[in-house]
């Protein structure tokens, strides 16, 4: 039986010699000399020489912008020329400028600010080989995960190195409004996109015509984030699928041949952000992109930040992705220039493919020793990592364990073969000594040093202090989740069925499927091969034996088992605790802004009473996930008529999904999905 996404070879320590660190030649030689050097990329060979004002004149008199404008003067009451106008400031706002000269400028600056953040960059030249014949052949999409502000021109760097065509990136507009960034980034290929676009007609035609005419001309390859935001977590998010449609509907349309997608897994030791992103989860706000706060953040560049993967994915044909799932034929019914409202086909076309990119992504990155030390360490009682230290012994060998049961599972692990395994688990914690400290044998988590105080702190505020240190930690946890996620839910299904039968257990995993999708990533309508990889990982840990009709757990292997059921224990206690709240505290109708704060006072109070042990349960991002579980499920549901954004909740549908959780409505009262089917 073959694993259904690991069967590429990928993963173990042996690989290692496919990364190339692009650090170790600029340390040799003359940063401006690698600035200034000749650059001779060879790009796509079907594409016309085309500047930015070429391209920018393109979309304006596209037959499809013109349609747009038309129908918005007509329905506004305006005059054409206005809303051509209010075109051309958009495109004015949004457009990249990609100079070479400013590129030089860059790659000088980068390589000075990398060598000091980084031990090593480290890139697999085989990936990187097949993106630079890929570029020839066809328009390419460039989609690499999100997890720092420095993935933003990592790649653009990378592909400055080694004589690839620069892309064209999709950035957020807050960028933009840098003073001198702004305007540097838009001359090393950004073109900056608003945020909050809504129901504004107008600027979704000139950002779907502007992304559209780059795909279609082959100008530059194109990069952009499908998770649509930097991960606050450091796991995937799922995908956003807006910008996916508009990369596609050229091929959709029979504009262009075929177009190849990229997926690029950027992985990191340690990231820059970690303190403020876990500060952000717990609801202080992010600090505003600025130059100044930009210059302030300088001191960074006296950390060290360990090592850096970017493993460039197998590019991969759209025309093959899409056979048999797509019926291009309806674009020919009406003309190509005037709006089309996807079908659901493509709907699911599209959903899937993005699904897939970011399960690529997943399946690409590296875990490093650290982020299995951080499973097992968010595993003890938090009282022992704050108060008494956790055994340093204890902590090594089970990461041993954990590293064996790693690569039984197909993970791709960045474990130095030539260090011996103390030294590197060692230096490991001395990296993340913002984190947790070694002292006398023992380990402890770091929590942030108060000011001096004329009162002594508040038991709430000392809760916030102990969670923004534990949500640092859960993020190292989070790279390596998907490893095991799939796995951990079957593990789940049999000890809350408390069954062996196959179909119990595979209902059970459907519903945790369909109330962690928000969660983890899974391929719509592939919960059959999610369930089926599930057994054969634990069949061959040896955790249990699989029949036509049974999973039937092995004594010899229990530790695997309550491993991987205290792996999603986090999830689980903080879903209930915003179930319980829904269907006890809260009325029938709430507001997000409302309730966020509400949840997190609750999880606060049952955490200092001790019936809570899950500081997860405060981050903001778990919170909207569970709303956005069970909007899905339709159990909240969201006033059309209402400016305040409100809800309505079905209390009783919340508190049946919570007696399933629990385990105290049996497996067989459970629906598969549709698609679920053995």
């Amino acid at each position: 039986m073959t694993n259904t996404y690991r069967d590429s070879g990928r993963a173990g320590l042996e690989n290692a010699e496919e990364f190339v660190d692009i650090l170790e030649k600029r340390r040799r030689s003359s940063d401006l000399g690698h600035a200034l050097r000749t650059y001779s990329p060879s790009p796509y060979e079907g594409a016309p020489s085309c500047s930015m004002a070429d391209l920018n004149k393109a979309v304006l008199e596209s037959q499809y912008l013109r349609y747009v404008t038309k129908e918005i003067a007509t329905e506004t009451g305006s005059s054409v020329e206005d809303v051509r106008q209010e075109v051309c400031r958009i495109l004015e706002e949004m457009s990249q400028n990609l100079q070479l000269g400013s590129i030089r400028l860059m790659a000088y600056t980068l390589t000075k600010v990398l060598k000091r953040l980084f031990t090593g960059i480290f890139v697999n030249m085989e990936g990187l080989n097949m993106l630079q014949q890929a570029i020839q052949e066809s328009p390419v999409i460039l989609m690499p995960n999100h997890r720092s502000y420095v993935d933003f021109l990592v790649i653009s760097y990378i592909l400055f190195t080694y004589d690839i065509p620069l892309p064209v990136i999709a950035a957020g507009i807050p960028l933009a409004g840098m003073k001198m960034v702004g305007e540097m980034l838009r001359r090393s290929g950004a073109f900056f996109i608003r945020r909050a676009i809504g129901s504004d007609k107008l600027y979704w035609a000139v950002l779907s015509e502007y992304v559209k005419t780059i795909v279609r001309k082959g100008f530059a390859p194109l990069e952009f984030y499908v998770e649509g935001l930097r991960s606050r977590t450091l796991k995937s998010l799922m995908p956003k699928l807006g910008m996916m449609h508009m990369v596609l509907e050229p091929y959709f349309k029979g504009e262009v041949y075929d177009i190849t997608l990229v997926p690029i897994s950027i992985s990191y030791d340690r990231v820059l952000e970690e303190s403020l992103l876990a500060h952000e989860l717990l609801g202080i706000p992010k600090p505003k992109e600025s130059t100044t706060g930009l210059l302030k953040a300088t001191k960074v560049l006296q950390e060290d930040y360990g090592n850096m993967h970017v493993n460039f994915g197998r590019p991969m044909s759209v025309r093959r992705l899409c056979q048999s799932k797509i019926n291009r034929c309806q674009y020919n019914l009406i003309p190509r220039d005037l709006p089309q409202k996807p079908s659901a086909e493509t709907q699911a076309c599209v959903s899937g493919l993005a699904n897939l990119m970011v399960r690529i992504q997943e399946e690409g990155s590296l875990i490093s020793p650290w982020s299995l030390m951080a499973c097992l360490l968010l595993q003890a009682p938090t009282t022992v990592l704050t108060q008494e230290g956790l055994l340093w012994h204890q902590l090594t060998e089970k990461t041993l364990w954990l590293r064996k049961l790693a690569l039984d599972f197909g993970a791709h692990l960045n474990w130095p073969g030539q260090v011996p395994d103390l030294d590197v688990m060692s230096a490991t914690v001395t990296l993340h000594r913002s984190v947790v400290h070694l002292k006398a044998g023992r380990v402890y988590l770091v929590r942030e040093e108060e000011p001096a105080r004329k009162h002594p702190i508040s038991p709430e505020l000392d809760v916030i202090r102990t969670a923004a240190a534990v949500l640092m930690l859960a993020s190292y946890r989070n790279q390596s989740l998907h490893v095991f996620v799939r796995p951990a839910m079957l593990a789940v299904a049999i000890r809350v069925t408390k069954s062996a039968q196959r179909d119990e257990l595979f209902a059970f995993f459907c519903f945790l499927r369909d109330i962690f999708s928000n969660e983890f990533i899974f391929i719509p309508g592939k919960s059959s091969q999610d369930f089926e990889e599930a057994c054969f990982l634990l069949n061959k840990c040896g955790a249990v034996d699989i029949s036509e009709q049974e999973v039937i757990v092995s004594d010899a292997r229990m530790e695997v088992l309550s491993f991987l059921q205290a792996l999603l224990q986090p999830f689980i206690h903080s879903y209930q605790v915003m179930f319980r709240y829904l269907c006890e505290d809260g009325g029938n109708v709430f507001t997000e802004k409302q309730v966020l704060p509400a949840v997190r006072n609750r999880a606060t109070k049952l955490i200092l009473s001790g019936e809570l042990h899950t500081y997860e349960a405060l981050s903001s991002d778990t919170q909207k996930n569970v709303l956005s579980a069970l909007q899905r499920l339709k159990t909240v549901t969201k006033l059309r008529e209402s400016e305040q954004n409100e809800y309505r909740v079905n209390k009783a549908a919340v508190r049946r999904i919570d007696d399933i959780l629990s385990g105290e409505i049996s497996p067989q009262m459970i629906q598969t999905t549709p698609d679920a089917k053995l």
